[in-house]
């Protein structure tokens, strides 16, 4: 999406002069510095584009002043840093905001057809035309990455002239220009032509570049490019195998998004003031040696009583995940999700919280009963919630969402002690599957058999793409996680068709494990459409018990059926089953797993198989 143009703005605050004299190139949305227009991605703005500049304190690409400092406490210690900041506002009294650098630097004229680097067409100052034509000129279509993360120009030099018996040579040894031209006779990639004008090649097309092996060919290799990080940062010969994407394609830039919700004792914000403190408290274990420390740093003045902070330390000792040896980031953030689950099983009355608390969940005051046909149980009223969604890292060519700690770019060249991050007040509904049920149910043969064909599907697209299949972790695909996310988009369809809610402006978020089988929708927008009751008397068991039959019956047809429910494999990679547009899917932000692992089959059975369904007996009784 292309972001609008800069709305007119005075030079400063109070007509002061701006902080700096770098021109305005366009605005975004607060949280899409997190979620799509994050550091190391390229943004287009009118003809022209650009890449997000890094978070180094050398760069200064972030206005710490327009930049608020939030606190989540178990988030910040899972990614090991202090607190968060909200990305810098875009209204009337901002005076900065997200800096970026001009990337591809490659432009073509399609006037005059040179392509050449955006500097050599001498554009007039702040604008971005040919000096010669005066007309606009266009980013190269084409970049090249690797999976270390490194993002470079598309090498058309090397491109044009090569050759069986020459191969690649040292771009400018000809002392001929390049030119781009398309022939507009098809779409394709047959149809760029790049040429040079020193006549010792012939004109080729941009065909075959985007083989998986066509740079590597050339003998080309990454030389560790950085853009977003600016001159400052020194290529290093990386040696990883380049490949070529379009320059508005996913895989060039995918967040790694982290998120946890705020729940007691640290959702009433009391722990905040230490924040940067937490980390030195953990190391000592006597009281003593704890209020000796505060004394230190406050010089007796601590804002929270010493018994708080012994409960808040024995709070978050009880988060460690069991292990023996030293635990990896996926055994923290699992105990995360873990003590997530356990709070919203055991609720948080309002009358017992203080007004500042920012978790209520409640137990509905129907009769739950109705839901045990249905093999639903314990369903909770989250009346108040927060989440704080940060960005770790982003990757390249690597699935975020299945990537390794090795595989993901980190926000700048020196370690940080903060990320950015985006918190969301709202409200939700809570659900569990009755655990008997569930079990007797995923050890169904066609079951597992389903479930195994997605797994299989998942496994094999991970591993083509990664270049090192070692790397590529299990997918996460078991018959009760399939379940729950496909009943969470099913509810989502329903809610908002009931409760009035855009699809969008709600969220999921699963807890399947052999310990857990609940799952959590919840208003994922910051604006008035996050809290306004709505969702939360969905919760209610009468209602709750119509909607999922609502559901349940509506996910029983498809638009597209029979193809759609007999279809042996469907979505990118065969990722998913019986799973379409027109049934189940739900915008990419309202999903944590991109729309994939999905199979309505699972809740209503087939017509050869109506056992497979969990729900098929409300639909045959």
């Amino acid at each position: 999406m292309t972001p609008p143009p800069a709305r007119r703005r005075r030079p400063g605050v109070n007509g002061t002069a701006p902080a700096h004299n770098l021109p305005r190139r366009g605005a975004v949305r607060r949280a899409q510095a997190i979620t799509t227009y994050g550091v190391g991605s390229l943004i287009a703005v009118d003809h022209e584009s650009f890449i997000v500049s890094g978070l180094d304190e050398a760069e200064q690409s972030w206005n710490r002043d327009e930049s608020p400092r939030i606190h989540e406490r178990r988030l910040a210690r899972v990614l090991e840093v202090d607190y968060f900041r909200l990305p810098p506002a875009s209204d009337d009294t901002s005076r900065d905001g997200l800096r970026v650098r001009r990337f591809p630097l490659m432009h073509s004229c399609p006037e005059c057809n040179d392509l050449q680097r955006h500097r050599d067409f001498n554009p007039p100052a702040g604008r971005s035309v040919c000096g010669t034509c005066e007309v606009d000129l266009v980013p190269s279509r084409f970049v090249v990455a690797c999976e270390a993360g490194h993002l470079g120009e598309f090498p058309y030099w090397q491109w044009v002239h090569r050759s069986a018996d020459r191969g690649a040579t040292t771009a400018g040894q000809c002392g001929g220009k390049l030119k781009m031209r398309t022939t507009g006779r098809t779409s394709s990639l047959r149809s760029i032509l790049v040429s040079c004008t020193c006549g010792q090649a012939p004109e080729v097309s941009m065909e075959g570049s985007f083989r998986r092996r066509a740079l590597k060919d050339l003998g080309l290799k990454c030389r560790g490019s950085r853009p977003w990080l600016g001159a400052s940062a020194l290529a290093q010969e990386c040696g990883l195998p380049l490949r070529t994407l379009q320059r508005g394609s996913s895989a060039v830039w995918q967040p790694v998004l982290k998120s946890a919700l705020s729940i007691p004792p640290w959702s009433d914000g009391r722990a905040d003031p230490l924040a940067e403190h937490w980390d030195a408290l953990r190391r000592y274990d006597e009281r003593e040696h704890v209020k000796i420390y505060l004394d230190g740093v406050f010089k007796g003045k601590c804002p929270i009583p010493l018994d708080e902070v012994m409960e808040l330390l024995d709070a978050e000792r009880e988060e460690d995940p069991d292990s023996e040896s030293a635990p990896t980031f996926d055994h923290r953030y699992r105990a995360l999700r873990n003590k997530e689950y356990e709070r919203l099983r055991a609720g948080n009355d309002e009358s017992e919280q203080s007004h500042e608390e920012q978790f209520v969940c409640e137990t509905p005051l129907g009769d739950q009963s109705v839901l045990d046909p249905l093999g639903v149980a314990g369903p909770m009223l989250v009346k108040k919630l927060r989440e704080v969604r940060a960005l770790k890292a982003f990757t390249r060519l690597v699935d975020a969402e299945s990537s390794t700690d090795s595989s993901e770019i980190p926000l700048s060249e020196s370690p940080l002690r903060w990320l950015p991050a985006m918190e969301v007040h709202g409200e939700g509904v809570f659900l569990r599957l009755d655990e008997d049920r569930l079990g007797a149910w995923e050890k169904t043969v066609a079951v597992a058999a389903r479930v195994d064909r997605m797994c299989t599907a998942h496994q094999r697209v991970l591993e083509q793409r990664a270049d090192d299949p070692s790397r590529v972790v299990p997918s996460p695909a078991t018959p009760r996680m399939v379940l729950l996310h496909t009943l969470a988009h099913v509810l989502i369809n329903e809610w908002s068709l009931e409760a009035g809610y855009p699809a969008a402006a709600l969220r999921e978020r699963l807890y399947a494990a052999d310990d857990m089988a609940g799952v959590l929708v919840y208003t994922a927008t910051s604006d008035s459409a996050g809290s306004l009751g709505g969702l939360v008397a969905q919760g209610e068991p009468e209602v709750l018990d119509r909607a999922v039959r609502s559901a349940v019956r509506r996910a029983e047809w498809c638009s597209s059926d029979p193809l759609c429910m007999e279809t042996e494999a469907s979505g990118a990679g065969g990722i998913n089953l019986a799973a379409c547009h027109a049934c189940v899917m739900l915008p990419e932000t309202s999903c944590e797993h991109n729309n994939i692992l999905l199979d309505r089959a699972l809740l209503v059975g087939t017509p050869e198989n109506p056992e497979v369904g969990f729900f098929a007996e409300i639909l045959h009784p």
